[in-house]
């Protein structure tokens, strides 16, 4: 084979291999984003959890993205469960967002300088 035929046997050789790669890519399925929840603390004394306009009283398992809404900087969201703990600064505000997996079990959100009237407790099956 001469230098010439190789180099263009070569390029063919990749051209064939982007138009594999390029269906293949074409052929697998997108991944779907992770469900949403939405986590919210202030004004005033209020924390909540809600997956569309709905409180967060009971969940099935799985990957969530938790965007958290904090409207106070005397406040904190603090979400700690099974392998979950996530938080938001007391000093801060603005939004926060979490990728987060729950496994079954029992999750509590909590204002953490306000625990004892800021606090929310949910079950994940």
């Amino acid at each position: 084979m001469t230098r010439t035929h190789a180099t263009a046997f070569a390029a063919l050789a990749a051209a064939a291999g982007s138009t594999v790669l390029a269906a293949l890519a074409l052929a697998l399925p997108a991944q779907a984003a992770p469900p949403k929840l939405n986590g919210t603390v202030g004004p005033g004394f209020t924390i909540t959890l809600k997956q569309g306009l709905k409180n967060v009283t009971t969940i099935r398992r799985g990957t969530y993205t938790l965007v958290v809404s904090d409207r106070s900087d005397d406040h904190n969201f603090h979400l700690v469960g099974r392998g979950v703990n996530v938080k938001t600064g007391v000093e801060a505000t603005g939004k926060r967002t979490f990728r987060i997996t729950l496994k079954p079990g029992r999750y509590t959100i909590v204002c953490d300088p306000h625990d004892d009237s800021m606090r929310r407790t949910f079950r994940v099956s």
